[in-house]
């Protein structure tokens, strides 16, 4: 294995597991829930990594993306406290961003120097959308649509639950 590719595996990896450990330590909820995005998103990386471009995307587009915001919508619309981003604050988070940073940069720069080898990424995953999608409709249809409706039940529910009585 390359060691390009190698650093990187371990480097997604370590973000993946400092970042589920700072997800389940955090006391409040939208701190928390920005760590298990971040979690997901180095997942991504792990799966483009291990020639799975279409799951990354996947990963971020429907878990990072759609879950996480109707999550902290709910969180939101529940009003469970004040919301704290004291985290942030402190100089660790900020030396470990730069340096994750860097790292990226780093990796960003080596890419586009071209002394990569190049690989068959786009000819071996030509046909994986198509392959995912009739099995989505065709075999797995009604657990989707079950799915979407048990997802706009607990927002609907949430509504409810946070909805202020009042004496008409």
């Amino acid at each position: 294995m390359n060691a390009f590719y190698q650093f990187n595996f371990y480097f997604f990896a370590l973000i993946a597991i400092a970042s589920a450990l700072l997800f389940v330590t955090r006391r409040n909820a939208v701190p928390a829930a920005l760590w298990l995005i971040n979690v997901m998103f180095a997942l991504s990386g792990l799966y483009v990594m291990l020639d799975a471009p279409f799951v990354g995307v996947i990963q971020v587009l429907v878990y990072a993306g759609a879950i996480m915001v109707v999550f902290v919508f709910v969180v939101m619309l529940l009003n469970l406290g004040r919301i704290g981003v004291s985290d942030m604050r402190k100089v660790g988070p900020r030396l470990g961003a730069g340096l994750v940073g860097l790292a990226l940069l780093a990796n960003l720069l080596v890419v586009q120097r071209g002394s990569l080898p190049r690989t068959t990424l786009a000819s071996a995953s030509e046909n994986v959308v198509t392959a995912v999608a009739a099995s989505l409709f065709t075999d797995y249809l009604v657990a989707f649509e079950l799915t979407s409706v048990i997802l706009l039940v607990a927002v609907i529910g949430a509504v409810l639950l946070a909805k202020k009585r009042t004496t008409a």
